[in-house]
C-alpha cells in the first residue's frame, strides 16, 4: 500500500502547512482583541491548532467542542473560587468533577479541555481570574475561527483518491490470495509455496483499513466546497466495501479449509485427487476476476466473471456425482460454496 502511504504523507504536509499558516494569522490578529484579551495572545494560535483537522467537518466539530469544554471548565473554576480558596483537596475534587463532566453527550474532544481550563484559571488566572478567563476564551475562540477558515478556504482536503485506491488494492490482494491457492492445488502436496496460508489476518487488517479510509473519504466531503468539483458516489464505495468484506470472509474460510486439508492429516476432511484440477481452475478463475480493474474495464470484468462462473459450475458438475471415500468428508464442497458466495457478492451490475 505504498500509494496510500505517499498520499497520506502529502496530506500530512498540507495539514502542517495550513496549521502553520493558521497559527501565524491567529497570532497576528490576537493583539487586536478587545480589553484584557489582548494580554493573552498566545492562546489564539493554540485555538488555531486545536481546530486544524484533516477534514473541514472535523475542524468545525473539534473547534466547537473545544470551546464548549473551555466554557464548562471556566465555569467550574469560578464555582470553586466562589465556594472556597483553592487547596489540594478542593482542586483534586474539582478536577475529578471536570473529568466526570467530560462524559457529557456531545462534548467529544472538548472533554479534555474541561479540567485543563479549570486548572489554568485557578493557577494562571489567580487574582485576575475574570480577566484571564475572558481573554483565554476569546483568544481561543478567535484562533478556532481562524483555523476553521483556513481549512475551509485553502485546499479543503478530500480523501477520495485514498479510498478508491484502497478498494482497488484490496480487490487485487483478494484476487492474488485466490490465485495463489489455485496454484497450490496444482503443486505436489504439501506445496512448496505456503505464504498464502498465513495471510488470513493480513486480509482482515486490509479490510479494516479500507473501511476506515472510506469513512474518512465520506467525512472529508462534508462542508467541503470542493466536493462539487470532484464528484464521487460514496454510497457505491460503501456497497463495494461491504461486498469485499464478504469476499474477505469467504476467502479466509477457504484459506483455513485448504490449510487444514493440506497440512493436518488427522482431520476427516479431504480433497479427492480428481477434484484438484477443476477446483484449482475454479479458484484461479475467480481470483483473476477479482484482480480485474474495477474502473473502466466493464467488458473485461464481465468476461472474467463469466469465465469464473463457468469454471465454478464445471467444478461442481465434476464433483457432484463422485462418492467420497469412506470415513472422509470432501472439502471440495465447502470451497465451492465459498466460491459461489464470492461470485454472488461481486456480480457485475447491469
Amino acid at each position: 500500500m505504498e500509494g496510500i502511504s505517499a498520499a497520506f504523507a502529502a496530506q500530512r504536509l498540507q495539514l502542517a502547512a495550513k496549521a502553520a499558516l493558521a497559527a501565524g494569522v491567529a497570532f497576528t490578529i490576537a493583539p487586536l482583541m478587545p480589553g484584557a484579551a489582548s494580554h493573552y495572545t498566545y492562546y489564539a494560535p493554540l485555538g488555531a491548532l486545536v481546530a486544524m483537522y484533516h477534514n473541514v467537518a472535523g475542524s468545525v466539530r473539534n473547534g466547537l467542542q473545544a470551546i464548549a469544554g473551555l466554557a464548562v471548565g471556566i465555569g467550574l473554576a469560578f464555582i470553586l473560587v466562589s465556594i472556597s480558596d483553592p487547596s489540594p483537596l478542593t482542586v483534586a475534587l474539582f478536577m475529578g468533577v471536570g473529568v466526570l463532566l467530560g462524559g457529557l453527550p456531545g462534548i467529544g474532544s472538548g472533554s479534555d479541555w474541561i479540567p485543563t481550563a479549570a486548572l489554568l484559571v485557578l493557577l494562571v488566572g489567580g487574582r485576575n481570574a475574570e480577566d484571564f478567563s475572558y481573554g483565554y476564551l476569546l483568544q481561543m475562540a478567535a484562533g478556532v475561527a481562524v483555523g476553521i477558515a483556513v481549512n475551509f478556504l485553502i485546499f479543503p482536503p478530500l480523501h477520495l483518491n485514498a479510498a478508491a485506491t484502497s478498494l482497488a488494492e484490496l480487490r487485487r490482494a483478494l484476487g492474488r490470495q485466490l490465485t495463489d491457492m489455485g496454484a497450490a492445488l496444482t503443486e505436489k502436496w504439501p506445496p512448496e509455496h505456503e505464504e498464502w496460508s498465513r495471510r488470513s489476518e493480513e486480509l482482515s487488517d486490509a479490510a479494516r483499513s479500507v473501511r476506515h479510509l472510506v469513512k474518512e473519504a465520506d467525512a472529508s466531503r462534508r462542508a467541503n466546497p470542493r466536493r462539487k468539483l470532484h464528484p464521487r458516489d460514496i454510497d457505491k464505495d460503501y456497497r463495494d466495501l461491504q461486498n469485499l468484506e464478504q469476499v474477505t470472509f469467504h476467502i479466509q474460510d477457504m484459506t483455513d479449509v485448504l490449510s487444514d486439508v493440506i497440512w493436518n492429516s488427522d482431520l476427516p476432511y479431504d480433497i479427492p485427487l480428481e477434484d484438484t484440477k477443476p477446483l484449482a481452475e475454479a479458484i484461479t478463475a475467480t481470483g483473476e476476476m477479482l484482480s480485474t480493474n474495477e474502473e473502466g474495464e466493464d467488458n473485461g470484468r464481465q468476461g472474467r466473471y463469466d469465465a469464473a462462473k463457468v469454471a465454478v459450475e464445471a467444478c461442481m458438475a465434476a464433483t457432484t456425482a463422485r462418492q467420497a471415500e469412506k470415513g472422509t468428508v470432501p472439502a471440495s464442497e465447502s470451497v465451492l460454496l465459498s466460491l459461489h458466495r464470492i461470485l454472488r457478492a461481486v456480480r457485475p451490475k447491469d
